[in-house]
């Protein structure tokens, strides 16, 4: 077939790009190839924004920081480069001409991140090193700018949350069968297991917590609706796959978020009143608030290790504050926010901050063999903790805001979603089930820093908001015929 000129142009183009990643590779300048891969990036994303932003999904877990190769800065490679140029052609679409719906702006999810990031302004402002707080506070714009935002565009479509989650779950099944494969040649060995998840997660407590978090995903693309034999065959090679990923993570928070996630399950599916929810919390809490010397005193007797293969003593050691240095790093981290915000109470350090400042709050009695002098080791292991740290009261009672809300907006959806759409109705559930393990898991590791666990995280919540208009739009026409 004779080639047009278009096409022509196309195949030099090709031919030129081959010769020149020849050349610089030649030169060890191989980095330089990616340039007219970066231009090809640009022009689907604005040509093809939606398949675009659908392969962020699929993408997402298997991003590599190249913080480990280059020992400067970290960046996970290609996502976050994607997700940057995504919120700025957001929102020179969004100055350009609206793309947003209106009603987005009255939803409970958005005010409550609305706050969220307003405090991370001013706190970034009164923070004892500036440069790091707007640096988060720009880490935390292109995550959620293009992912929560563009996502309630993307999702007006409910087949494209379908193929979100789709996506997300095909990438983490080539994370995971690759991590089974390389621990499968240690025999599986715990202490393997920490790390053999490399180069697409750091260490296994972050593979952990989003496999725990594909869990429920994954059930509910099997039980949404009646398949073909041969997707229903592969939905439940996915379900195995997950389950043997589960298990030999080897991390015990991920094993209990799961567990946590059927209690939610159980009060939305016998219709628990909040009411009496609420009652037990605070009978809970006020229990724990005057018992806490003697449940120490308990936790302090159990000297169990995860050092058997037995899951129950793995499951049993996680309330060993006394051996475990994992446990008790952890308490030391905890000890030093809580002493940074009784320091810095209104403001707090400043977003970002955390990892830089603690050493010197650490208590010489909370040292573990796994901590470090000089503060060097990471953040403050808590979604919630961590903010009180950087961000004083207010930034902890913002993170809770948008947790109540993403959790009060996900179950009323469920329960005015109509009946009859079963399969929807299945998705939304296991989405707050999803959501359940990684907010539950939040009280024990942060990590919505990363692509792992924010791309994720805040497309549900765009889904949810999406969803929610739909509802809306759904009930006003068929009030308008009526």
């Amino acid at each position: 077939m004779q080639l047009d000129k278009r096409n022509s142009l196309f195949l030099l183009a090709g031919i030129a790009y081959i010769l020149l990643s020849v050349y610089f590779t030649w030169r060890d300048q191989a980095y330089l190839s990616l340039f007219p891969i970066g231009l090809l990036a640009v022009y689907f994303a604005i040509f093809y924004s939606e398949w675009t932003f659908l392969s962020i999904a699929f993408l997402t877990p298997i991003s590599i920081n190249i913080e480990e190769y280059t020992n400067s800065f970290g960046l996970f490679i290609p996502t976050e480069p994607m997700l940057f140029g995504f919120m700025l052609l957001f929102m020179l679409l969004q100055f350009r001409k609206p793309i947003l719906n209106p009603d987005i702006w009255k939803n409970p999810i958005i005010w409550a991140v609305g706050f969220y990031l307003f405090w991370v302004f001013i706190t970034s402002i009164t923070s004892i090193n500036p440069t790091a707080s707007f640096k988060f506070l720009l880490a935390r714009l292109w995550f959620i700018v293009p992912v929560l935002l563009f996502g309630t565009y993307i999702f007006r479509d409910s087949i494209n949350i379908k193929r979100f989650l789709w996506l997300f779950i095909l990438g983490m099944m080539i994370a995971i069968m690759y991590t089974l494969v390389v621990h499968a040649s240690y025999r599986f060995g715990e202490k393997e297991g920490h790390w053999v998840m490399w180069p697409f997660f750091k260490d296994h407590t972050i593979y952990g917590a989003i496999v725990a978090l594909i869990v429920p995903l994954v059930f509910g693309l099997y039980f949404s609706k009646k398949h073909s034999p041969l997707i229903q065959a592969i939905i439940i090679s996915m379900i195995g796959i997950t389950l043997l990923g589960l298990y030999f993570s080897y991390t015990r928070a991920a094993w209990l978020s799961i567990f946590a996630a059927l209690g939610v399950w159980a009060l939305i599916h016998f219709k628990i009143k909040f009411s009496l929810v609420a009652g037990i919390t605070l009978f809970l809490g006020t229990t724990l608030f005057f018992s806490w010397d003697a449940i120490q005193m308990e936790l302090a007797r159990n000297k169990s290790e995860h050092t058997t293969e037995e899951f129950g003593e793995k499951l049993q050691s996680a309330t060993n504050v006394t051996t475990d240095a994992s446990n008790l790093e952890r308490i030391n981290r905890w000890s030093c926010a809580i002493s940074m915000f009784e320091e810095r109470p209104m403001f707090g350090f400043g977003p970002g901050t955390y990892a830089f400042e603690y050493a010197r709050f650490q208590d010489p009695e909370n040292l573990t063999i796994i901590s470090t002098n000089f503060g060097d080791a990471g953040n403050a292991h808590s979604e919630y903790l961590g903010p009180l740290a950087e961000m004083g009261a207010i930034g902890f009672i913002a993170m809770l805001l948008i947790v109540s809300a993403i959790f009060y907006k996900g179950i009323t959806l469920y329960n005015q979603w109509p009946k009859e759409d079963r399969e929807m109705r299945i998705i939304i559930l296991s989405m707050i089930l999803s959501l359940t393990t990684y907010f539950v898991h939040g009280i024990l590791n942060n990590f919505m820093d990363t692509d792992k666990a924010a791309v994720p995280i805040w497309a549900m919540c765009a889904a949810f908001i999406a969803l929610e208009i739909s509802l809306k739009r759904k009930a006003e026409i068929s009030k308008k015929l009526s």
